[in-house]
């Protein structure tokens, strides 16, 4: 079943995060979409996923005592930081830092409910040096399903 190109994933995750008052419309909302957002700075890249995943779990976006749901956000965080880091996610041993605003949205984007839900996690901010001035603009997006 193909994907319903009125309702992409990636797209309302990146939408609400670089439109600062970009919600989820009332129509994912009735479909039973959900999303949250937040920010991560650090030079730990596992610091990056803590946050996100933590995040998702205060919000409610996954059931933590399934270890599918925590797997699935796992590799979409990375497949997302992937972006963000140009493949190679080392951060701080290689003396770069990362300053991300996230958005996390999970929903079915298929015409066929039976295809299930997905998660996708978007990350944009800086990346560079750990000298103030010395960075710029990243961006990355993990889509999964769960």
């Amino acid at each position: 079943m193909p994907l319903d190109r009125d309702h992409l994933i990636g797209k309302e995750a990146l939408m609400i995060l670089l439109q600062p008052e970009k919600k989820l419309s009332k129509e994912l909302i009735d479909l039973g979409w959900r999303s949250c957002k937040g920010k991560v700075g650090s030079m730990d890249a596992h610091k990056v996923v803590a946050a996100v995943e933590t995040a998702a779990k205060n919000q409610g976006m996954i059931d933590p005592q399934l270890y599918r749901e925590t797997h699935a956000l796992y590799h979409t965080i990375i497949e997302a930081l992937s972006g963000v880091t140009r493949g190679n996610n080392q951060l701080g041993t290689v003396l770069r830092t990362v300053g991300l605003t996230f958005s996390i949205v999970r929903g079915n984007p298929y015409k066929d409910e039976r295809e299930g839900e997905w998660l996708a996690v978007a990350l944009y901010g800086t990346i560079g040096a750990p000298v103030k001035g010395l960075e710029h603009e990243t961006i990355g997006l993990g889509i999964n399903h769960i």
